[in-house]
């Protein structure tokens, strides 16, 4: 059984509505109503996909969906939005957000924006032929390119971690900034672009031919192993 979507939704009858057109679809989903029950209840289950309304009552949306990006930032999050003049933020990729949906809304419209998230972000097996064969020893804080170390700082292995666990998931500075630096200190955008910078160029030194670490022009960083 594969892991369920889970609907953040406080209107029983979208969240019916919605869940009834997933599990049409061949989806498992589970619903919660109350902004407060999503992070217990993420800590204790595994989910494929989460479906955040903005406003709910307890802990908001955009609340949410940083507290998901620090804590699993390889779950997808969709965002359900009737807030206009939030759409340029969450557009921004400012709280980690794979896409947004605005209310009112089809619900065929969600079904198929769920599977064209999940399918970006599902493996690509027939790419693998291709695809640079990195890995990560993550209880040795290495990461091997065809078996070789790549000697990363405990910094660079950490920004690699976070966008090798969600490949094509583009990443803002801010948010790298805080898996990299726990302690919450306070560092410039540039600090980040310079470890970036570092990672990529010890990257092509087992792969000159691939950018595997892509920038987005003024947004951030992701993985693409099959660049």
């Amino acid at each position: 059984m594969t892991d369920p979507i889970l609907i953040v939704e406080d209107e029983p009858k979208i969240a019916r509505l919605v869940a009834d057109y997933l599990q049409q679809s061949g989806y498992a989903t589970h619903h919660l109503a109350h902004g407060d029950e999503v992070m217990p209840w993420l800590n204790g289950n595994a989910s494929a996909l989460v479906l955040l309304d903005l406003m709910l009552p307890g802990t908001d949306g955009l609340t949410l969906c940083r507290h998901i990006n620090e804590d699993h930032p390889s779950l997808p999050v969709i965002m359900l939005t009737a807030r206009v003049e939030e759409i340029d933020r969450l557009l921004g990729l400012e709280l980690g957000a794979d896409d947004y949906i605005c209310k009112p809304f089809s619900p065929r419209e969600v079904v198929a924006r769920i599977k064209a998230v999940l399918r970006r972000l599902q493996p690509r097996h027939e790419d693998s032929a291709s695809a640079p064969p990195l890995h990560l020893d993550e209880d040795g804080w290495r990461a091997l390119a065809q078996g070789h170390d790549l000697g990363l700082t405990a910094v660079e292995f950490q920004l690699l971690k976070v966008m090798m666990h969600a490949p094509g998931r583009i990443f803002s500075r801010d948010q790298l900034m805080d898996h990299m630096y726990r302690d919450h200190r306070i560092v410039s955008e540039r600090t980040v672009d310079s470890h970036v910078k570092k990672l990529r160029r010890k990257i092509a030194d087992a792969y000159p031919e691939r950018d595997i670490i892509r920038s987005v022009y003024s947004v951030g960083y992701k993985y693409q192993p099959d660049a």
